[in-house]
């Protein structure tokens, strides 16, 4: 059962606050992929997300930057290998769909091609019959 009291609340470094909005915006990343690889509440990042659009979170300019808790950057490292993964992933599905897709293609064709042939085939016997019945 929970213990009552005061709730331990996670403080993240500014850079690493950055750090995940940056992320989430990259082409094709979606801010509940990027939050679950951080470990974050989904809303957490988009309101770090509006703080940056209206220019309450921004970066500290001619400051030197604190160095992030290697556990931030073991996390950010794992969410860079994880984009990379799924980057590779797409990439082989997207090169996989065209090989299927110019397949297909080949195969309707084959199949209109022996279709044209069945229906000449099926004239041709037609034909036949009509001139065997002829004969008797």
């Amino acid at each position: 059962m929970p213990r009552a009291g005061p709730k331990k609340v996670q403080r993240y470094s500014l850079e690493f606050k950055l750090t995940a909005v940056r992320l989430s915006q990259q082409p094709g990343m979606q801010v509940q992929a990027v939050a679950a690889a951080l470990d974050i509440h989904p809303f957490m990042l988009s309101r770090w997300r509006k703080e940056v659009r209206d220019g309450v979170l921004r970066g500290k300019r001619g400051r030197s930057r604190r160095v992030p808790p290697a556990r931030e950057i073991a996390r950010l490292q794992e969410l860079e290998g994880r984009m990379d993964s799924l980057a590779d992933t797409v990439r082989r599905e997207q090169q996989e769909k065209e090989h299927l897709k110019t397949s297909l293609q080949r195969l309707e064709a084959e199949r209109e091609e022996v279709r044209s042939r069945v229906d000449a085939l099926l004239e041709e016997v037609a034909r036949a019959e009509g001139a065997l019945k002829e004969r008797h």
